[in-house]
């Protein structure tokens, strides 16, 4: 059992280096993390039809999503009750049934095991069917068509577990009549630790004037100015937010379509934002207009304004597959579309220009790990801390500006809640309190700065 107390000093804003390598600390995140969040699986508009079906993966448990004959939609373990076999090879598709190619049991699109070869002669008729179907996810949900699964039975639900980012989500997930995601997913492999790239998405706006210095000023537009880190107005440059449940963002304000420096995308934002406002309100209007790097915890990242979506797939404590979908509105036109996905891919997909950059520093953390004696070290996530607080109207823990570390520490928070908690029961005894290392954090900030 890793004492988590020794991991990680929430308020203090440090971390041990153990967390990016360990491989006891990676199944007990298997356990605790995975087996108990609400994770990503697809997006609706992937699977309209009856039958239609992805497979995908719930930590580092292969998992078949359904589309149901009622419009429901079920996940089970890809995995056959036989002897184990994988049931279902393709990455998606359309199917009434799936038959495992070793023997040949079938399972239906519920789940169900519908037949066996040799049920009578083999099995001489006694054998229950009903007994041996596929193992259901425990529970399925979609939220604004973004469908994710979780294992425990006892988890919140997944609006309850999307909390207070559920409140900044529908600014573009609702705010214009939905969004969705352009597949199939690109999938490449990182030598990493899936929180690397995951603690990176949520909240780095340190490392893009200095990592991508030259990529930004090679694709040009008003964010070139950041290359070598120039200082920047940091009072009202932007803003992050962390929540309950460890999800959270960096904002750049008037930020959407700028990395690309993309016109279009940039006119349409401008004419919906007064839809967004009206639906939505002020802030969320204005959050609309902005470039996020943002993430739903565990291991969902977006970046909403250059508009890339991934999934960052454990493969051991230090190996992802990374999986990547291009996001859009669905009120886009389709030449639009093209241009948005055309942009995401060119910046982060599986060869892009930004995604190289960050590859590198990944892996290079992840590794550079390996030695027993750095894995004594500590790392910093105190930038920022001084400003940690709540806000008169946006929810969460905020920070002042989007170049700190507040989401770093909320991602850490939870992370570290629930490695410690023995069940769901014991994070929800936490719920009225969340907030208190993270403002006594800060008051310790305001200490040393003093």
């Amino acid at each position: 059992m890793v004492d988590v107390n020794q991991l990680v000093d929430v308020a203090g804003g440090v971390q041990s280096k153990r967390v990016f390598w360990d491989q006891e600390v990676y199944e007990q995140e298997l356990d605790r993390v995975f087996g108990r969040c609400w994770l990503f699986l697809t997006h609706e508009s992937l699977i309209p039809n009856a039958g239609d079906f992805v497979t995908a993966y719930m930590g580092e448990d292969k998992v078949l999503v359904v589309r149901q004959r009622d419009g429901s939609i079920k996940a089970f373990l890809n995995s056959c009750t036989h002897r184990g076999n994988q049931v279902c090879h393709a990455d998606s598709g359309n199917a009434k049934a799936f038959t495992c190619s070793y023997h040949g049991w079938s399972f239906g699109m519920d789940g169900a095991l519908a037949a066996l070869p040799l049920e009578q002669s083999a099995y001489y008729g006694k054998f229950d069917k009903a007994e041996w179907g596929l193992r259901p996810v425990a529970k399925v949900d979609s939220y604004r068509g973004f469908v994710f699964g979780c294992f425990d039975p006892q988890a919140p639900s997944l609006p309850d577990y999307l909390g207070e980012m559920g409140w900044y989500l529908d600014t573009w997930m609702d705010g214009t009549g939905g969004a969705e995601l352009v597949g199939p997913p690109m999938k490449s492999i990182l030598r990493c630790n899936w929180k690397v790239p995951s603690e990176n998405f949520i909240g780095d706006g340190y490392h893009v004037g200095w990592t991508h210095a030259a990529a930004i000023k090679v694709l040009g537009g008003p964010l070139s100015g950041l290359a070598g880190n120039a200082e920047i107005p940091f009072d009202d440059a932007g803003l992050q937010v962390t929540s309950r449940h460890g999800h959270g963002f960096g904002v750049i304000w008037d930020g959407v379509g700028l990395i690309h420096n993309d016109p279009a995308y940039r006119i349409y934002a401008a004419e919906k934002q007064p839809e967004v406002a009206a639906k939505l309100g002020d802030w969320r209007a204005k959050l609309y207009m902005g470039h996020w790097n943002a993430g739903i915890f565990p291991n969902c990242s977006y970046l909403y304004g250059t508009n890339t979506f991934k999934i960052w797939n454990p493969r051991g404590p230090n190996e992802i597959e990374v999986w990547t979908w291009t996001l859009v509105e669905k009120a886009m036109s389709p030449e639009l579309k093209r241009e948005v996905v055309k942009q995401a891919i060119h910046s982060f997909g599986t060869a892009g220009t930004l995604e190289s950059d960050d590859g590198e520093n990944m892996e290079t953390c992840t590794w550079s790990n390996r030695g027993p004696q750095t894995r004594r070290g500590r790392m910093n996530s105190q930038m920022g801390q001084v400003n940690d607080t709540e806000h008169p109207e946006l929810p969460g823990i905020i920070g002042k500006n989007f170049i700190g570390e507040t989401s770093y520490r909320g991602f850490y928070r939870f992370w570290a809640e629930l490695m410690e908690a023995k069940d769901w029961a014991a994070v929800r005894a936490n719920d009225a309190t969340w907030k208190e290392p993270l403002i006594k954090g800060a008051a310790k900030a305001q200490g040393r700065a003093a």
